[in-house]
């Protein structure tokens, strides 16, 4: 970890809410004038979408049917833990940006499925902030969690993040409900060994709860509303956390543990504000100090 170049990670599963997570990080940069350098999980994974397909059919062959960007090997992990190393120590990195759609694909100029060319981050950034899969990931040649100053998880129960992933894949991506149950299934190993074990390495957790029936995510019509849920949120090491002030500033929470505070799923953008606003604060003071 760096006291002159702070890195930030936000982690979890396709589909969990990582991105709405990151769109708060970036008001609070905006609000307190911090400039940050972006990384985008899918960045560093190994292979373009033609390239994946092509990767998957040669796993099955190989009689693995579970090869999926959740797994490791299809990721530049060791890259990324040295783009992490790279930035703690000189401040100084570079990222690329996977093309999703043909409206990404004219603004980048690439194909859609395809990279763009590496680029380096702008110099003098004050902070690295990472969102993706596998930001606080172990493996047996390189430990990302080590590199994280603020590690977030953002974690739904499983029913939840399932009706999320099957609402964006089908309307955004086009694909058949099928299709996206076949991913779900082919990434539940690596979902079990490599995704749900970064949650004990990160320093809070932010986990959605419905208070709605998702018996059959498969069958579900809407995603819950955010009130009709409650978030759970777990702090690692909760020296320093304000309790009594979180709990007066937002209204109906409530303490399920010594570590964890409860919110209606409305109040879920101003928690984090409030919970966040004064670590980043911290990590850029420290910054410019030193």
């Amino acid at each position: 970890m760096s006291i002159r170049h702070p890195i930030i990670v936000v982690t979890g599963s396709s589909g969990a809410g990582t991105t709405t997570v990151k769109n708060t990080f970036v008001q609070i940069f905006r609000r307190e004038g911090v400039h940050a350098a972006y990384i985008e999980g899918d960045a560093f994974h190994r292979y373009d979408r033609d390239g994946m397909q092509v990767a998957i059919a040669e796993a099955e062959a190989r009689g693995n049917p579970h090869f999926s960007h959740f797994s490791p090997d299809a990721n530049l992990l060791d890259e990324l833990g040295g783009t992490f190393e790279e930035f703690a120590a000189k401040g100084t990195g570079r990222t690329r940006h996977y093309v999703h759609d043909e409206i990404e694909a004219r603004a980048y100029g690439c194909p859609s499925g395809t990279f763009t060319p590496w680029r380096p981050f702008d110099p003098d950034v004050d902070v690295l902030f990472y969102e993706g899969l596998h930001g606080a990931v172990v493996t047996p040649t390189v430990d990302l969690a080590a590199y994280g100053d603020l590690k977030i998880g953002v974690v739904p129960v499983i029913n939840l993040e399932w009706i999320q992933k099957l609402h964006r894949d089908r309307r955004h991506r086009g694909y058949s409900p099928e299709a996206v149950t076949d991913v779900i299934l082919r990434r539940m190993p690596d979902y079990v060994r490599t995704i749900t074990p970064q949650f004990a390495k990160t320093d809070i957790n932010f986990q959605r709860v419905p208070t709605v029936d998702t018996s059959n995510p498969f069958v579900a019509r809407t995603i819950p509303a955010a009130s009709e849920s409650l978030v759970v949120i777990r702090f690692r090491d909760a020296g320093g956390i304000d309790f009594p002030y979180l709990l007066t500033m937002i209204h109906d929470s409530f303490m399920s543990r010594a570590n964890s505070i409860v919110i209606p799923g409305g109040k879920l953008d101003i928690a984090m504000q409030l919970i966040l606003t004064p670590m980043i604060q911290r990590l850029v003071e420290s910054r410019r100090a030193a």
